[in-house]
C-alpha cells in the first residue's frame, strides 16, 4: 500500500509527547501496511520505545546522536554526527522507499546549529509526493510551520519535572 498524497506534519511546543506522538504515527503507519523510517537527531541511546519499534519489520529507526544532553554550544563531534545523519535521511526521504519519514528532535537540531534551516525546507520542497513527512521538537522556526500541512503545537500545563521527577524508564524514556 502507497499513500496517494504524503503531507508534511509538525509536533514542537515545550509540552511532553512530540517523539510520543510520532512514535504513535509509526505504529500506525506500520500497522496499515505502511513502511516508516524513523530517524533521530541528538538522540543516541535505548529509549524503551525504540526496543518495540526495532523489532517490527516495516520500520526502520536509526540515530544520529552521541548519547549526550547538549546543554549549550554543540561540539564539532555533534555537528558532524547531524550532518552525516542528515545527508543519510535525505537519501532515504528521496529513494521512496519509504511512505512515512519522520526526523525526530530535527526541530532541535536546527536551533542548536547542528543542521540547517535550509536545509529542512529544502526537503520539504522536494520531498516526494506520496512520502508522509514529520518534524518533532521544540522550537520549530514560524517558517518551517507555514509550509507544513499540519503543525501541532504541545503545551505544558503543569509537569512533575518541576518537582524533581526525573525522567522513568517507560514512561519518558
Amino acid at each position: 500500500m502507497r499513500l496517494k498524497k504524503g503531507f508534511v506534519q509538525v509536533y514542537t511546543g515545550n509540552g511532553k509527547g512530540k517523539t510520543t506522538a510520532a512514535i504513535g504515527l509509526a505504529v500506525r503507519a506500520a500497522g496499515a501496511g505502511l513502511k516508516v523510517f524513523v530517524g533521530q537527531f541528538i538522540k543516541g541511546g535505548a529509549y524503551s520505545e525504540l526496543k518495540v519499534i526495532k523489532e517490527h519489520p516495516l520500520i526502520e529507526v536509526r540515530q544520529y546522536g552521541r548519547g549526550c544532553f547538549i546543554k549549550k554550544t554543540p561540539c564539532k563531534k555533534d555537528i558532524k554526527a547531524a550532518g552525516k545523519g542528515l545527508a543519510h535521511v535525505l537519501e532515504i526521504l528521496n529513494s521512496k522507499q519509504f511512505d512515512v519519514v519522520i526526523l525526530d528532535e530535527i526541530n532541535v537540531a536546527m536551533s542548536l546549529g547542528l543542521v540547517k534551516k535550509t536545509s529542512i525546507i529544502d526537503a520539504i520542497k522536494n520531498k516526494p509526493y506520496n512520502v508522509e513527512l514529520v518534524l518533532t521538537g521544540r522550537g520549530c522556526p514560524k517558517s518551517i510551520i507555514r509550509r507544513a500541512d499540519l503543525a501541532t503545537r504541545m503545551k505544558e500545563v503543569k509537569h512533575y519535572y518541576k518537582k524533581g521527577v526525573r525522567a522513568r524508564n517507560g514512561i519518558e524514556m
